[in-house]
């Protein structure tokens, strides 16, 4: 019998090597930490600290170029790194479990979601096909998700996002595992779907008494329900302890950065932006159509009657939950796709109906900044081929082309001599970057940012945040900023709108929104953002970390 008070994980001195010519020579070093058992432990840090890399190290998961040379991994006792492959398959599911952040990409598209939760009772228990079908049933009604059995037979693109991810949930916890890896589940989820999903995890974790390895660059999710912080910086843990002690009183200056840089709830109160109008939409709307001689006509409206004004040097947010319609309306905006109704006024042009061939000549006009710039950077071309492209094709020579791209990977914070590397090459937030360059190359008046900070971590999104409102003021740019990370839109949006269902249902100057909502939709919101009291010391930590 087990000892109950026993850590369920314990990593001692882990150090994982990195192939030769990178930036270090370990991806891990001298990492050591325990989570004991109905403990919610978060490791933070940013890009390249080290934190999935020891995450997928305790799953076996490791890249083959990867290769742990020092130290021990055990989990309820057992070392993982001298367990065979056979084993490591044994315990992956029955004592310990993963849930990934891009559930899409992690559940199998060919088979029901029912097909693949049971697949796991199958390699690992004894149970019938009755009994694995009313196990796995009853699992998904402990995820509160509405009809299991229709959830059971539904496809992965069929779920929401949020759906997805209380599936991937479901298939980690169905065999009652010791250990639960959480490696940043809720990054890419609106706040309500986001507290949801922190909630269930605490529920579970609480009834089951599971140790939970929680991964995220989000301290609003760690102040929300860490027990204990781990920090990592460069492969090394630099801090660790009590959550309340970590984030309140830290004590390494990469803490303070790390805890100065996340945005606050509290919007600054800004003068109304009195520049000429850049955009205005009128009744816009876009209805979806499908059925046909077999069955039965279905509309759906994934926006409806939305009237938005920006002007230049105006940053105006647009917030909701997945499916309010936000991104809709900002690719009917960019004419990406066509809208069913209203008015898209550019200057004193109606773009709304234009034909393509008309439309090119105002593409300039208006360029988006996509949430993920590595699927929207060609990966085959360099960066200076893809910021040159746009100008190019507008009639620029490649040579001044050439020239206005080097000012611009200055302008944003690169080298110009990093014209010539391919996306692949970059971080995260220095590819967002380069994707804001591409932008600017082509001189818009009226900039779309969708979701373009949202997956990256504070630091990095801070620095991005700051980049974008220094190239407003140089360029006079109108930004229309789509985001569900309501501290994001609290510190850059002048106005801000929110959408419900295709509609808003509030709008307003944005310090007046968080500060007095009137819709009910909007006070949800807000009271759902997790942590929404962290940060509003972040002064005082900043203060301290250049003292």
């Amino acid at each position: 019998m087990s000892d109950a008070t026993a850590p369920v994980l314990e990593v001692e001195n882990l150090a994982i090597a990195l192939p030769g010519g990178g930036d270090r020579l370990r991806a891990v070093d001298g990492v050591s930490f325990a989570v004991a058992p109905g403990e919610i432990v978060c490791v933070v840090g940013e890009s390249g600290s080290g934190k999935s890399v020891t995450a997928f190290s305790v799953m076996g998961l490791l890249a083959k170029v990867l290769k742990p040379v020092a130290g021990s991994i055990r989990l309820l006792g057992e070392d993982i790194l001298t367990a065979s492959p056979q084993r490591l398959r044994a315990l992956r599911g029955d004592r310990m479990a993963m849930i990934f952040q891009e559930p899409m990409t992690a559940l199998n598209p060919v088979l029901t979601v029912g097909d693949q939760i049971e697949e796991v009772l199958r390699i690992h228990t004894d149970l019938g096909p009755k009994e694995r079908r009313a196990k796995v049933l009853a699992m998904l009604e402990a995820m509160h998700l509405p009809d299991p059995e229709r959830m059971h037979a539904s496809y992965p693109h069929q779920l929401s996002g949020g759906q997805r991810q209380r599936v991937m949930i479901a298939a980690a916890l169905i065999l009652d595992p010791a250990l639960l890896i959480a490696d940043e589940p809720t990054t890419a989820l609106d706040v309500t779907t986001q507290a949801q999903i922190l909630k269930l995890i605490r529920e579970m974790q609480e009834r089951r008494g599971t140790g939970v390895l929680f991964i995220t660059h989000d301290f609003g999710v760690v102040a929300e329900i860490a027990d204990r912080v781990v920090v990592m910086q460069r492969g090394r843990i630099v801090e660790q302890g009590p959550a309340a002690q970590v984030l309140g009183n830290p004590e390494h200056p990469y803490t303070k950065m790390l805890i100065a840089a996340v945005p606050t709830m509290t919007p600054a109160r800004r003068p109304p932006v009195t520049g000429a109008l850049a955009l205005e939409t009128a009744g816009l709307a876009k209805t979806y159509r499908s059925g046909g001689l077999f069955k039965k006509a279905r509309e759906v409206h994934a926006a409806a009657d939305v009237a938005i004004r920006i002007h230049r040097g105006e940053t105006v947010g647009i917030v909701g939950e997945s499916g309010s319609g936000k991104s809709t309306v900002a690719r009917c905006i960019a004419r990406l796709i066509a809208p069913s109704a209203g008015q898209i006024m550019v200057g004193d042009r109606d773009i709304a109906r234009l034909p393509e061939r008309r439309l090119r000549p105002l593409r300039r006009t208006i360029q988006v900044v996509f949430q993920d710039p590595f699927r929207s950077l060609n990966p085959r071309r360099t960066v200076g081929n893809s910021i040159i492209e746009g100008p190019v094709n507008f009639g620029a020579t490649p040579e001044a082309a050439t020239a206005r791209a080097r000012e611009l990977m200055g302008l944003v914070g690169l080298d110009p001599s990093a014209l010539a590397r391919y996306p692949h090459q970059f971080s995260g937030g220095q590819r967002q970057r380069i994707a804001l360059a591409r932008a600017l190359a082509m001189e818009p008046e009226i900039l779309i940012a969708d979701e373009a900070v949202s997956a990256l971590d504070v630091s990095v999104q801070r620095q991005v945040l700051a980049l974008l409102d220094d190239v407003q003021r140089r360029f006079d740019l109108a930004i229309l900023f789509i985001t569900h990370d309501l501290r994001v839109a609290a510190q850059i949006c002048d106005r801000l709108i929110v959408m419900q269902r295709g509609r808003i249902v509030e709008q307003g100057p944005t310090a007046e929104v968080f500060a007095r909502p009137d819709a009910a939709y909007t006070r949800a919101l807000i009271e759902a953002a997790p942590g929404r009291e962290f940060g509003r010391g972040a002064g005082q930590v900043q203060e301290a970390a250049s003292a």
